[in-house]
């Protein structure tokens, strides 16, 4: 359909839009104000394109098009807010509108229908330029903040040797690194998870039981991994938290949970990390079925496992004459794990194994004849509980024990 405004000239247009400086500043300048406080520089020309507009009929080109466009970028980096950002141009095109009359010349007085045409034209295509600039803006700097998110956890858990620099990183993200810190690891025991689905409803999860912003939560071979501020003396702590919003989200049930303890520095998130870690393998050589392990609980194991020869020779001297027995020594290790898991119950540990009490008797029997421990001898039980679990540690009997490859 043709413009009801004729195609004016060169010099005619720039008639048109010969309007004060001052009046389009102070037009921007209530705008910003009427936007919460944006600046007004962020109209760029708009102003000016806006009058172009009304008073010739002439849409914005390309180039003023991209101009806007670059303001929504900025608005974007300057952090204002997309409604803000939006609000500014709007506040801008009604402000200008309204005294427009008093201030330039319209072609006829016929023209101001078709003028308010071109106005709200000119304001759509710019409204839409900001926003495709804000949201262009915002997508890149997410990007850009999740790539330095990660590489500072993979820093902050390998213990990088730039402590200065890992304190300055981590300062956008909230992190005090002068206060102690924690990491649990969690990690789903039954089917696979869809762990990359996991971290954002979960650090909401930890933010609000936690009750600080200063959390972490990444993917890490294939396990959840989650950096929080040492807990307080109230709450239930970093780790059942973790296992109940897991547990209730329901991915990939059911989830084991083992948490580091608490050491200040950047180098204690490195620390807390290896413990975490440490307790997730150790508790699964020892097949424990414990949902939530704290690495303070399992620092036994790791005495036991720091003279690895001493542990060795010990599951070499008790543990393993048990494989002379019919069936291989695996069922009676599993009979003397049952016997101290039970307290030395002979009635519980047969109901736990599903076999008779006289079964069970005759085990513990035959372990004393191979061992020359007898399980029921409160002066020998500690040696064989010890070289159960060496054994266990060490992956005996599934693997050989180290030194016995030759």
């Amino acid at each position: 359909m043709q413009e009801a405004v004729p195609v004016e000239s060169r010099s005619e247009r720039r008639e048109h839009a010969s309007v004060p400086d001052a009046w389009l500043r102070r037009v921007a300048e209530e705008a910003g104000r009427g936007a919460g406080g944006v600046p007004p520089e962020l109209l760029g020309d708009f102003l000016r394109v806006l009058v172009d507009a009304a008073t010739t009929g002439r849409r914005p080109d390309r180039s003023e098009l991209d101009a806007v466009g670059r303001n929504g970028r900025r608005a974007a980096e300057l952090g204002v807010s997309a409604g803000n950002a939006v609000q500014l141009y709007l506040s801008a095109a009604w402000r200008l509108w309204r005294e427009l009359p008093a201030t330039a010349r319209f072609p006829d007085a016929a023209g101001t229908a078709t003028a308010a045409e071109a106005v709200l034209r000119t304001v759509d295509l710019a409204v839409a330029g900001v926003a495709d600039g804000y949201t262009a803006a915002r997508r890149d700097m997410v990007r850009n903040e999740e790539t330095l998110r990660r590489e500072l956890i993979e820093d902050l858990l390998r213990g990088d040797g730039d402590a200065g620099g890992l304190v300055a990183r981590a300062e956008p993200f909230g992190m005090d690194l002068g206060q102690p810190h924690q990491v649990a690891l969690a990690a789903p025991a039954g089917r696979p998870a869809r762990a990359d689905a996991v971290p954002g409803a979960l650090e909401r999860a930890v933010v609000q039981g936690v009750g600080d912003r200063d959390v972490l939560v990444a993917t890490k071979d294939g396990r959840v991994v989650v950096i929080a501020p040492a807990p307080g003396v109230e709450g239930p702590g970093l780790g059942p938290l973790l296992h109940a919003e897991l547990t209730r989200s329901g991915r990939g049930l059911p989830w084991r949970v083992a948490v580091g303890r608490p050491h200040p520095g950047s180098y204690g998130i490195a620390r807390s990390y290896e413990e975490a870690r440490e307790t997730l393998t150790t508790s699964d050589r020892l097949n424990l079925r414990t949902a939530v392990l704290r690495a303070e609980e399992m620092l036994v194991y790791r005495v036991l496992l720091r003279d690895q020869p001493a542990i060795t020779d010990l599951v070499q001297t008790v543990a393993v004459p048990l494989a002379r027995a019919r069936g291989g020594a695996e069922p009676l290790l599993e009979t003397l794990e049952t016997w101290f898991a039970t307290g030395c119950v002979v009635a519980e540990t047969a109901r736990r194994l599903h076999l008779s009490v006289r079964a069970v008797s005759y085990r513990l029997e035959r372990i004393a004849e191979l061992t020359g421990h007898d399980p029921t001898d409160p002066e020998h039980r500690f040696t064989l509980q010890a070289s159960v679990l060496g054994a266990r540690l060490l992956g005996w009997p599934g693997r050989e024990l180290p030194g016995d490859a030759g």
